[in-house]
Order: C-alpha cells, then sequence, then structure tokens
C-alpha cells in the first residue's frame, strides 16, 4: 500500500505532458504541420483548440486570411469549411462562448501560433494563427497557445492572401485534418 501511494505522489509531481495537435495541410501546401500546445500558458484556449480537434470541428476549414511575412489564420469552424461562402470566413467561431484572455510573456517568434480575437481582447473563440516570422507588437495583446515543433516549410507554403487584410483568393489551402496528439 505504501509503495501505491508514493507511486501515486510520483506521478501527481510530475508536470503535465503538454497536449498537441497534427494539421494535415492540403493545397498549394501539402504535408504536416506539428504544434505544440503550451497548457501551462493558456489551458483554457487549449481545452477548447483540443475539443474542437477531438469533435473534428477543424476538419476542412481554410487558411482564409494569409498575410506574407505575418501569419496565416485558420480555424472558423462556422464559416470557413471548405466549399461555404468564403466571402463570410473569418467571421464566425464555435458554438460554445467566446473565452478571457490568457495574455503571457510568450513572443511573438515564427512559428508561435496565437488565439485570434476581434477588438475585445475577451473575444477569443476557436480561429488561430501561425506566425511566418516575429512580429513582438502582439505581445502581451493575444494569447498564445502553441509553437510549431515540425512543418515549417509546410506553413511557408501555404497560399498567399492579397491585400492588406491578407484574404486568399480563388481556393485557399486547408486544414484537411486536425488530430490531437499526446
Amino acid at each position: 500500500m505504501l509503495r501505491k501511494l508514493a507511486l501515486l505522489a510520483a506521478i501527481a509531481a510530475t508536470p503535465l505532458h503538454a497536449a498537441g495537435i497534427e494539421i494535415t495541410v492540403a493545397g498549394e501546401a501539402n504535408g504536416v504541420i506539428k504544434i505544440d500546445l503550451l497548457e501551462d500558458v493558456a489551458p483554457a484556449h487549449v481545452e477548447r483548440i483540443t475539443t474542437l480537434a477531438t469533435e473534428g470541428e477543424y476538419d476542412n476549414v481554410v487558411f482564409h486570411r494569409v498575410i506574407d511575412g505575418f501569419m496565416a489564420q485558420t480555424g472558423d469552424v462556422e464559416f470557413g469549411k471548405l466549399g461555404e461562402d468564403m466571402r463570410l470566413a473569418g467571421r464566425g467561431g464555435s458554438t460554445y462562448d467566446d473565452l478571457p484572455a490568457e495574455f503571457s510573456d510568450v513572443p511573438y517568434d515564427r512559428g508561435v501560433v496565437g488565439m485570434a480575437r476581434s477588438q475585445n481582447p475577451n473575444s477569443a473563440n476557436s480561429q488561430f494563427f501561425i506566425m511566418f516570422d516575429e512580429g513582438y507588437f502582439l505581445n502581451g495583446q493575444y494569447t498564445v497557445v502553441g509553437r510549431v515543433t515540425e512543418g515549417l516549410d509546410v506553413l511557408d507554403a501555404i497560399k498567399r492572401g492579397a491585400g492588406p487584410n491578407g484574404a486568399v483568393l480563388g481556393e485557399p489551402d486547408r486544414m484537411v485534418l486536425v488530430t490531437v496528439t499526446e
């Protein structure tokens, strides 16, 4: 019994293993982007992403806003599915409530994943973006949820948008499948 209690205490003292997601991308870019999710930095946002991924909500969602040298945005599970009216992509969220901000001191370096939101800092829901390059002006303004560990070449190949908003014309690249990893 004492041995069992010692084992349980050791397990409880072990830090949580960071969950991750794997995004299979198709379009101009083809391949897998692996992301380490930072549940110690943004637990509610990580829980939201993993819930939506587990439910299959991110499957076939497009990268609707892609700005060269800045970021690729996706995750609109309401209006961003391939085959939907792309003029609405980026305006939707999930059926869950918006999340309160979980700002941190993690800088927006290349490959960092952040939650998209409106002007209201507490409006993040399902959409997220992945940085092509550093964007330190976002530090402390948007919730950081993860970082790319593999697949930066796939990220770099995602079809770029046009204009200052980065709207993708024609058929955008998409997340074919998003799975949660341990």
